[in-house]
C-alpha cells in the first residue's frame, strides 16, 4: 500500500512538472517571439507615423506596407510595453530582422530619423512649397499659405513680394513630423542667425535693407553661371542703381513672362508692362525673380568696385560675361552675341 502511494505520488509530481514544464516552455516561447524574435521584413527602410494617428492607424500603416512578419506577436508586445498609450509622431528607421521590443522602444520614445531638408535654386512659391512638402510631414497647401500671408508676412518685416528672401538656401535638419508653422519658425531664426551684425552693416553702407540686398542678389544669381563673376555683376547693377540707370536685367523679364525656356531676350519680350521688367521700371522689382543663394548676397554685400554700366553674355557660350564702360563698346559686344545666337539658331 505505502509503495503504490508512493508511485501514485510520483507520477502526480512526474505529471505537475511536466504541465509547468509545457506551461513554462508555452510562456516562454511566446516572451521569446513577442519580444525577441525577429520580426521586421526588409519591404521598407522607413516607417512614417503622421501627428494625430492612434495605435490603430499604426497598426493599419504596417499591416499595409507589410513591415510585419508577425502582426498578432506585435500586438501582444505592444501591449505589454504599453506602446497604443503613447505614439509618437515621426520618420523612423526599420532594420530588417528588428525585433518587436526594439522596434516598440523606438517607437514609443520617439526615437526618430531626421531628415536633411535641403533647397536652392527656387524660382516660385508653388516650386518651393512643393519640395519642402516632400521632405517633412507638411502639406503644400499649409506652407504655400503662410507664404501667402502678407499679414504674416508683415509681422515678420516683409511684404508680400519679398517675404520669399527670408529662406535662405542650405541645408537644414529638422525631424519629419514638422508642421508648417514650425518651419516658417525655424526660418526666422536662420535668418536672423545668417544677418550677422557685419553683414548688416554691409547692407546699411549700400543704403539697402536686407530684402533690398537679396532681391538684388536674386538677379545677380540669375545672370551669372559662375560664382566667380558674381562680385562684378553685382557691383554693375549697384552702379546702375546709383547713376538712376533700369537695371534691364533679362531674367527679370523672363520672370515676368513667367516662361522659363525662354532662352533669347527679343524686343517684343521688352514690352511687357510688369513691375518685374527692369527694362521699363527703375530701380529694384519689388520681389526676388528666384531664391538668392548666400554667394550671390554675399558677391552684392563684397561687390567689386569698377565703372561697368554694361555687360553682355560672351559669344563663346562659356557662361561669362564681357563688360563695359560705354554703350559704343557694348553695341560691339552684343552683335558679337546676337551672331553668334544667330549661328546656333537659336531665335527665341
Amino acid at each position: 500500500m505505502r509503495k503504490q502511494k508512493r508511485k501514485t505520488f510520483i507520477r502526480l509530481a512526474l505529471a505537475v512538472a511536466l504541465v509547468m514544464g509545457i506551461v513554462g516552455g508555452y510562456i516562454g516561447i511566446t516572451f521569446y517571439n513577442g519580444f525577441f524574435r525577429g520580426n521586421v521584413t526588409d519591404h521598407h527602410q522607413y516607417l512614417y507615423i503622421h501627428t494625430g494617428w492612434t495605435f490603430d492607424d499604426v497598426m493599419h500603416s504596417l499591416r499595409e506596407q507589410e513591415i510585419l512578419k508577425n502582426e498578432k506577436t506585435f500586438r501582444w508586445a505592444a501591449a505589454k510595453m504599453d506602446y497604443p498609450s503613447r505614439v509618437k509622431a515621426g520618420k523612423y528607421r526599420l532594420e530588417p530582422g528588428m525585433n518587436n521590443r526594439t522596434l516598440i522602444n523606438r517607437l514609443g520614445g520617439g526615437f526618430q530619423e531626421p531628415v536633411q531638408v535641403r533647397f536652392e535654386n527656387i524660382r516660385l512659391k508653388t516650386e518651393f512649397s512643393g519640395l519642402i512638402a516632400a521632405q517633412i510631414e507638411a502639406d503644400s497647401l499649409s506652407i504655400i499659405n503662410i507664404l501667402n500671408d502678407e499679414s504674416r508676412a508683415a509681422e515678420l518685416g516683409f511684404t508680400y513680394d519679398n517675404f520669399f528672401t527670408l529662406f535662405i538656401p542650405n541645408t537644414y535638419e529638422f525631424y519629419w513630423n514638422t508642421s508648417a508653422e514650425q518651419f516658417l519658425a525655424r526660418m526666422v531664426r536662420e535668418y536672423e542667425r545668417f544677418w550677422t551684425e557685419e553683414r548688416q552693416r554691409k547692407a546699411e553702407a549700400l543704403g539697402m535693407s536686407r530684402q533690398e540686398v537679396s532681391v538684388l542678389a536674386a538677379i545677380v544669381k540669375g545672370e551669372a553661371m559662375h560664382t566667380s563673376e558674381m562680385p562684378r555683376i553685382a557691383g554693375l547693377y549697384i552702379n546702375r542703381l546709383e547713376h538712376g540707370i533700369p537695371l534691364q536685367a533679362d531674367p527679370t523679364v523672363i520672370f515676368a513672362h513667367q516662361d522659363f525656356s525662354i532662352r533669347r531676350v527679343l524686343h517684343r519680350h521688352l514690352l511687357l508692362d510688369s513691375p518685374y521688367n527692369t527694362y521699363r521700371n527703375a530701380g529694384l522689382p519689388p520681389g526676388p525673380i528666384m531664391m538668392p543663394s548666400i554667394a550671390s548676397i554675399d558677391a552684392v554685400l563684397n561687390h567689386e568696385d569698377h565703372d561697368y554700366i554694361y555687360m553682355c553674355a560672351k559669344e563663346d557660350f562659356s557662361g561669362y560675361h564681357s563688360f563695359a564702360t560705354t554703350l559704343a563698346e557694348h553695341n560691339r559686344n552684343a552683335r558679337r552675341f546676337q551672331q553668334a545666337l544667330n549661328e546656333r539658331n537659336i531665335r527665341r
